[in-house]
């Protein structure tokens, strides 16, 4: 075959650490610009974002030739850069460490965006760790509640 054909969607949670609430209405939709733009510089496409004061969630597509991890590293660094340049009284804004990375077929991608876009009214009745512990589920990922949440 005379090329490299994918289209490689990850559905991608974090939370801020200790899942304190520092995302404010104002500041998402420019963080969830700024990460849209960290991943285009890195040639992936950011098709929805979304979350809460203390999470995030990313529907995007991937290169097949480099890895999620690196990416979401990479976001996450220069977005906690940018959030402490920016909004210097949010000093003390970290992200939790990992990240959970889901694997979504191009059939359920547009019901994923539609996941990611009503996370506000979703967390009306569940918290991130709730809604995390399903998704880990969800994906059959084994976890240990003892540590997964560090």
């Amino acid at each position: 075959m005379g090329g490299t054909f994918s289209n490689l969607l990850y559905h991608i949670v974090f939370s801020t650490k200790s899942r304190k609430n520092f995302l404010t209405d104002t500041l998402r939709p420019r963080l969830y610009e700024y990460m849209g733009g960290t991943i285009r510089k890195q040639r992936g496409v950011l098709y929805n974002s979304g979350g809460t004061g203390d999470h995030v969630h990313l529907l995007l597509r991937w290169r097949p030739d480099a890895s999620i991890s690196d990416l979401v590293r990479d976001v996450k660094s220069a977005s906690s850069g940018w959030i402490h340049k920016t909004f210097p009284d949010l000093s003390d804004f970290h992200w939790q460490d990992g990240f959970g990375a889901f694997s979504v077929s191009y059939s359920q991608s547009d019901k994923v965006k539609a996941y990611i876009s009503n996370q506000e009214h979703h967390h009306r009745d569940a918290d991130f760790k709730s809604e995390f512990r399903a998704l880990l589920q969800a994906h059959a990922i084994k976890f240990d509640e003892e540590y997964i949440w560090l």
